[in-house]
């Protein structure tokens, strides 16, 4: 059966794979042969980041991989310690390097660090990065609805997506509704929740009977059918094939309604809040 992942269009007329391969807490030395892997099994989209310490491994992996550059699809993020105007052009560059690359396919504000309020020079210096062709498309990570709202105003430019903890239990539909508002796409941290609570609700493990598939796979399908962007990670090839393979399990809208009502609102959030979240 072959796996085909639909792309996204973003609000800038670039497109995006909607189901991607996430790296985090992959050490640099298991991302190479983690990222072969998820490229041999067919992803075309790799999300990393600064902070993640594995950019290079990542580069290794697309050096080795035979692809063409224009086939593959690199999100990586600026770190908070890189937040204002000069320090993100540097950072980026340095990102390039440690990725060997000539340009990213999406750059991200990995957080919105309020207290320090620099986030809206780092946008200005994001835009000029895009006018430069280092990065072709450019949008945020953990940031408010205010925050997304400002630098568009001060900018005249919207980000393309937002990336924030999104799964069953934290379904963020508010956010999503907002974001629709400025033609954003919604991408999906920790889609699985964290640790084995989600994967093991009695409502997913069900449906997952149902249809003779895993619960990882039926809530992959679920993201999928809001229309999130989603990046699961694994470094065991096996689970890795399984999470692409979540394209061809077909939710009703029961499915999705019922998975929809296990949200918890702030109860259900694992990670910081970004309207308070302040570290480097």
């Amino acid at each position: 059966m072959t796996n085909t992942v639909e792309n996204l269009k973003m609000n800038d007329g670039r497109t995006i794979p909607q189901l991607g391969f996430g790296v985090w807490q992959v050490e640099d030395s298991e991302a190479e042969t983690a990222v072969l892997e998820a490229l041999k099994a067919g992803y075309r989209h790799i999300d990393t980041a600064k902070v993640y310490e594995n950019e290079a491994g990542v580069g290794r992996a697309i050096a080795k991989s035979g692809l063409k550059r224009e086939e593959l699809f690199v999100t990586t993020k600026l770190w908070n310690a890189d937040q204002g105007y000069e320090s993100t052009i540097k950072a980026l560059e340095a990102s390039l390097e440690r990725l060997g690359l000539e340009y990213v396919d999406l750059y991200l504000i990995h957080w919105l660090q309020p207290k320090q309020g620099k986030y809206v020079d780092t946008w200005k210096a994001f835009v000029e990065l895009q006018k430069r062709g280092l990065v072709k498309s450019i949008g945020v990570s953990n940031f408010t609805p205010d925050a997304i709202r400002e630098i568009t105003d001060l900018t005249g430019v919207a980000p393309v997506i937002n990336q924030v903890e999104t799964h069953p239990y934290f379904n963020q539909a508010a956010l999503r509704e907002f974001e629709k508002d400025f033609g954003m796409l919604h991408e999906s941290w920790s889609p699985l929740g964290q640790g084995k609570e989600v994967l093991e609700d009695p409502v997913i493990v069900k449906i997952a009977d149902r249809l003779g598939a895993t619960p990882a796979q039926v809530i992959l399908a679920w993201h999928l059918a809001l229309g999130n962007v989603v990046i699961p990670k694994s470094v065991t090839p096996s689970r890795i094939t399984e999470n692409l393979e979540s394209v061809n399990v077909t939710l009703t809208q029961e499915d999705v309604e019922a998975i929809n009502g296990l949200d918890k609102g702030e109860d259900g959030r694992m990670g910081p809040n970004p309207a308070e979240a302040d570290f480097e």
